[in-house]
């Protein structure tokens, strides 16, 4: 695994300790040129989606991993965090729906840390 790969796995491990839900990961490498992941999760709640977006966003720049551009805001359904390589994407189930990332990006391959995280 590549480094890319480690930070990605360390992100979904956030996101589920925050209890995100549907955390989906699309590696779209080789198909967008603006990342190499995406992550896609769901709150249950503003304050939810809040709290996951600080959540990550503290402890990766705890490790020295820093935040390049954020947008969106929790009471407007939708938080996007850009980290160069990776993307995440944290909707209410309703900003999910209607935006579609997933059937949007439904040639990249679908990456599957639950198993490996019920492991652990």
């Amino acid at each position: 695994m590549n480094s890319i790969d480690v930070l990605c796995r360390r992100i979904y491990d956030l996101l589920d300790d925050k209890k995100g839900r549907d955390i989906s990961v699309l590696s779209v490498r080789g198909i967008s040129s603006l990342a190499d992941y995406f992550i896609i999760v769901s709150g249950g709640s503003s304050t939810q989606i809040q709290a996951l977006a600080d959540h990550v966003e503290k402890m990766l720049h705890q490790e020295g991993v820093d935040l390049k551009h954020r947008e969106g805001k929790a009471q407007g359904g939708w938080i996007l965090l850009d980290y160069r390589d990776i993307v995440i994407h944290i909707f209410s189930e309703d900003m999910r729906s209607y935006y579609g990332l997933e059937r949007i990006w439904n040639d990249a391959k679908t990456v599957d840390f639950s198993r490996v995280h019920a492991a652990k």
